[in-house]
């Protein structure tokens, strides 16, 4: 067994473990792990892109584009169905070697507790995102 600590800023009062998990690996460039947090059938919707779907699907996506994010989750809501689904709504903001922008991260989880969909919205105003082009 291997047991791997990530030194990350993750939202205290956050305690969804599945959540704080996927920010803890994704900013350790663990996009495997990261990766392991969705279901067989789990979808990853980045801004500006439809949906990635499936396990590998979402590491290989990873792999080759958050490398160098770094997730700040800053407020955290979390609302549970009587059947054990969890809607977790995170806002922050996303740093890269580049820019800073906020973000809305919206997870969908099963009674598994694993991530059927994440959403991921730029919070950024349209000036901003003019701004952003120019790293593209």
């Amino acid at each position: 067994m291997t047991t791997t600590t990530y030194q990350t800023p993750i939202l205290p009062d956050l305690t969804v473990p599945v959540v704080m998990g996927y920010f803890r690996s994704l900013n350790a460039g663990d996009c495997p792990q990261t990766a392991q947090y969705f279901a067989p059938y789990g979808e990853l919707h980045p801004p500006f892109q439809g949906g990635i779907v499936g396990v590998e699907a979402i590491e290989a996506y990873l792999e080759a584009e958050a490398q160098s994010l770094t997730c700040f989750p800053e407020q955290a809501t979390v609302q549970t169905a009587g059947d054990g689904c969890q809607l977790v709504q995170v806002r922050g903001h996303v740093k890269t070697p580049h820019f800073s922008v906020p973000v809305a991260w919206t997870f969908n989880l099963n009674s598994q507790s694993q991530i059927e969909r994440v959403e991921i919205r730029l919070l950024a105003s349209p000036e901003q995102l003019l701004e952003l082009q120019q790293f593209g």
